[in-house]
C-alpha cells in the first residue's frame, strides 16, 4: 500500500482579526461595508478569466463554481454546494471539490472535478455536463464517459477545443480530444527512461505554439511537453528553495499551478513559499509577487503577500489572477507587480453580492486548524 498525495493548497491556515472596517490599500477608510458582509469563498483552487473581463473560481470548500464580474460582482454560476456529481443546470448541478477551471474560445467552462474523477463542461448558459470519467477511479482511455482518471487536478484547453489534465494520481498528462476521447498524452506510463518523471503533476497550462507546461508538485520541477509528447524540465532543480536565476538552477517548493501570458512568459504557484514566480521566455526565473511570508498584503511585488498561492489564470492585458487559497481570496497582479484583493472577506464562506474595493489586512495570528488540503487516498499495491 501507498499513498498518492495531490496537491489543492499547502500552508497552515491563518485567521484574521477583523476590525469590521475596510481599509484600502492606499490607507484610507471605507466604512461602506464590514469587512464580513462582503462575499465569501471556501478555499478557493483554481480561476479562470474570459475575454470579457469575468473570472471563475473553482471554489473547492463549498463544491461551487463562482463568476466575478467585472464591477465585482460575485454570484453562484453553477453548483448546488452540495457533495455530488449531478448534472444539470446552475445550482441544480453539483460538484465534488472542483479544483482546476479553464475557459475556451467560446466562454465553456472546463473542470477538474477532483473529489468525482470527472472532467465537467459548464456551458455560458451554466448547463453542466460530463465530458470524462466514470464511475470508477482509474487510467482507463477511451471515449470520455468509459474513461478513468485518479484525482484529476489541472486542466487547460488549447484553440482546437482539445482538453488536456493533470491527472495527478495516475501522474499523467491525459488529453481528451474534441471528439470525447481520452488518451495518455505523456507521463510516467508513456515516457523514455531518460525523460523527466511526474510526480504529483497539478497544474497544466498550454501556449499558442502547443507546448505545455505541467506543475510537476513533489518533484519541485516545471515541465515542458512539445506537441510531439516529448518531456523536459523547463525549470526547476528539483531541489526545494526559492533560488531565482537561471530556470535549471532555480527552485520551486510545491508549486502547484502555472499560467502563461499572451508573450509565453510562464507564471507559477509556489504554494509553500507563499510566491508567484515568472519564467521569462530567455529562461530566467524571479519572483513576481510575494513576501515569502504566509499573508493577505496588498502591494507592490515582493512587499505583498500570499497564504497558499493555488490557481492562476492570466488575461489578455498580463494580469495574473490567484486563487490565494488559505486566505479565502481572489487576488490580481498587475503586469508591474501591483498586488489587490479583487474579492473575498478572508472568512470561510459562500456569500455572493458585490465585492467592495478594500484594504491591507496586515495583523494575522496564527491558528491550530492546518490545512495542507491535500487528498491522500489509498491505492493498493
Amino acid at each position: 500500500m501507498f499513498l498518492i498525495a495531490c496537491f489543492i493548497t499547502a500552508c497552515t491556515k491563518k485567521d484574521f482579526k477583523q476590525s469590521g472596517i475596510i481599509v484600502k490599500s492606499g490607507g484610507g477608510n471605507d466604512s461602506t461595508a464590514a469587512i464580513d458582509t462582503l462575499p465569501s469563498f471556501n478555499s478557493p483552487s483554481g480561476v479562470a478569466v474570459d475575454v470579457t473581463g469575468n473570472i471563475y473560481v473553482a471554489d473547492y470548500g463549498n463544491n461551487l463554481i463562482r463568476k466575478i464580474t467585472p464591477v465585482g460582482v460575485v454570484s453562484t454560476f453553477a453548483g448546488s454546494g452540495n457533495a455530488g456529481k449531478t448534472d444539470g443546470t446552475g445550482t441544480l448541478a453539483s460538484f465534488n471539490a472542483p479544483t482546476g477551471i479553464a475557459i475556451d474560445a467560446s466562454g465553456n467552462l472546463f473542470v477538474a472535478d477532483a473529489g468525482n474523477d470527472l472532467i465537467r463542461k459548464i456551458t455560458s448558459a451554466g448547463v453542466v455536463s460530463t465530458v470524462a470519467g466514470s464511475d470508477s477511479t482509474g487510467s482507463a482511455n477511451g471515449p470520455g464517459l468509459s474513461s478513468s482518471f485518479f484525482d484529476p487536478v489541472g486542466v487547460t484547453v488549447d484553440a482546437a477545443d482539445n482538453i488536456y489534465v493533470a491527472d495527478a494520481g495516475n501522474n499523467l498528462i491525459r488529453l481528451i480530444t474534441s471528439a470525447g476521447v481520452v488518451s495518455n498524452f505523456a507521463g510516467n506510463n508513456t515516457n523514455n527512461l531518460t525523460a523527466p518523471s511526474f510526480n504529483n503533476p497539478t497544474g497544466v497550462a498550454i501556449d499558442a505554439s502547443g507546448n505545455v507546461y505541467v506543475a510537476n508538485y513533489l518533484n519541485n520541477t516545471i515541465l515542458l511537453i512539445n506537441a510531439a509528447g516529448t518531456v523536459n524540465t523547463y525549470a526547476g532543480n528539483g531541489g526545494q528553495g526559492a533560488v531565482n536565476g537561471p530556470a535549471g538552477s532555480a527552485t520551486f517548493y510545491y508549486p502547484n499551478s502555472v499560467a502563461i501570458d499572451a508573450a509565453g512568459n510562464v507564471y507559477v504557484s509556489d504554494g509553500v513559499n507563499n510566491l508567484i514566480r515568472e519564467i521569462t521566455t530567455g529562461g530566467v526565473v524571479s519572483t513576481l509577487a510575494g513576501s515569502g511570508l504566509s499573508g493577505a498584503v496588498d502591494s507592490t511585488g515582493t512587499a505583498a503577500s500570499f497564504n497558499g498561492p493555488a490557481g492562476l489564470a492570466a488575461d489578455a492585458a498580463g494580469n495574473i489572477y490567484v486563487a490565494d487559497s488559505n486566505n479565502n481570496l481572489i487576488r490580481k497582479i498587475t503586469p508591474a507587480g501591483v498586488v489587490t484583493t479583487v474579492a473575498g472577506n478572508g472568512k470561510e464562506g459562500a456569500k455572493n453580492g458585490l465585492a467592495t474595493a478594500y484594504r491591507n489586512r496586515g495583523r494575522i495570528k496564527n491558528s491550530s486548524k492546518n490545512i495542507f488540503r491535500v487528498f491522500y487516498k489509498q491505492k493498493l499495491n
